[in-house]
């Protein structure tokens, strides 16, 4: 689906004019330097939408190739960044619409009689959130893990307009016009999401604008640390300290959420930690969805090294651990990390 261009709201700028030269021209070299540039903030953009790093990457792929095929169709009564925006937004709602295993499904809870629901297709976003000045503006909370699973519990177009009014600031008709609705469906849309949101989201905030990147304060990076070093020493009575009672576990796409501290660490223990094969890790520190995370290697009896086992990315609340979400070792690659590690 795509749409009209909305009304304008600023003079052209050089991005608009230049590439009304290149529409003209067909030239795709000149295509490809001019639209590179937004390349990062469309990939945050698509994972927002779809909770996928690699989903991600395909539809802001796509969304150059719709680009350069409907690229005539720009009249520079929008931005460039506007136009793409748009195309990335209906070429996800595109996906969403094909795709309906994208929707969370009933949680398999572990350690608690609460109901609730997981999204099995998340993956970790490599570091924090872009870096370009459009984006400053965006506290990195909307690339935290908390907040990608909440937004999977919208209706796809309600996401949508979410995701372009709250978290990217844009007009309410921009929005409406962008996803062919009437201005009153796109309001009504965004109350509707919203309420939901609140439903999902740690105690109901919907705050993060504004907020902007924080550092780790040095009781949360010596939180980090002793849960590296109690990985790396087997012990399993300083893991469990670092833990909050009310912890959520989970590990992604392997279905199940383990919610109590000794219901996870028990699972941990279930799962051979600290006996046979599981015996002999080695830990990096990095960074996923602006949240620590660790990358845990693990060298199996008689191997030469250690391997990428998995990734770990911790939510942090009061002091300690609140959340852990593991993924696999497969996706360290994202995060310029090696495959293996050499014995020290």
């Amino acid at each position: 689906m795509e749409t009209t261009e909305h009304r304008p709201t600023s003079p052209m700028g050089a991005d608009e004019a230049a590439f009304l030269r290149v529409a003209r021209s067909g030239d795709a070299g000149e295509f490809a330097l001019l639209t590179e540039r937004y390349r990062r903030e469309l990939l945050v953009h698509c994972y927002r939408m779809l909770a996928s790093y690699e989903d991600a990457q395909d539809l802001t792929q796509e969304t150059f190739l719709r680009a350069w095929a409907k690229r005539e169709t720009f009249h520079g009564r929008a931005s460039l960044r506007t136009w793409l925006y748009r195309i990335a937004t209906n070429a996800c709602l595109d996906f969403l619409d094909k795709r309906r295993d994208r929707t969370p499904v009933p949680a398999d809870l572990h350690g608690a009689a609460e109901n609730g629901t997981e999204v099995l297709y998340l993956q970790p976003w490599p570091g924090s959130a872009p870096e370009d000045p459009h984006e400053q503006a965006v506290a990195k909370e909307t690339v935290e893990l908390a907040f990608i699973v909440a937004v999977q519990h919208l209706p796809a177009r309600q996401r949508a307009v979410l995701i372009l009014r709250d978290v990217l600031g844009w007009p309410a008709q921009q929005t409406a016009d962008t996803l062919e609705l009437t201005l009153a469906s796109a309001n009504s849309a965004l109350q509707r999401a919203r309420a939901t949101l609140r439903v999902h989201l740690p105690n109901g905030r919907l705050d993060w604008k504004g907020a902007g990147r924080r550092e780790l304060d040095d009781q949360q990076q010596r939180l980090v640390s002793a849960y590296v070093q109690a990985h790396e020493r087997l012990d399993i009575d300083a893991l469990t300290a670092l833990l909050r009672a009310d912890l959520r576990f989970a590990m992604p796409p392997q279905p199940g959420v383990w919610v109590g501290r000794e219901a996870t660490v028990q699972a941990w223990l279930d799962g051979g930690f600290g006996r046979d094969q599981y015996v002999d890790f080695r830990c990096r520190t990095t960074t996923a969805n602006g949240q620590p995370a660790v990358a845990i290697y693990l060298r199996r009896p008689g191997a030469p090294t250690y391997d990428a086992f998995t990734l770990d990315v911790l939510g942090i609340a009061d002091g300690l651990i609140a959340e852990i979400t593991t993924f696999d070792g497969d996706q360290f690659e994202w995060f310029g990390l090696p495959s293996e590690l050499e014995p020290a």
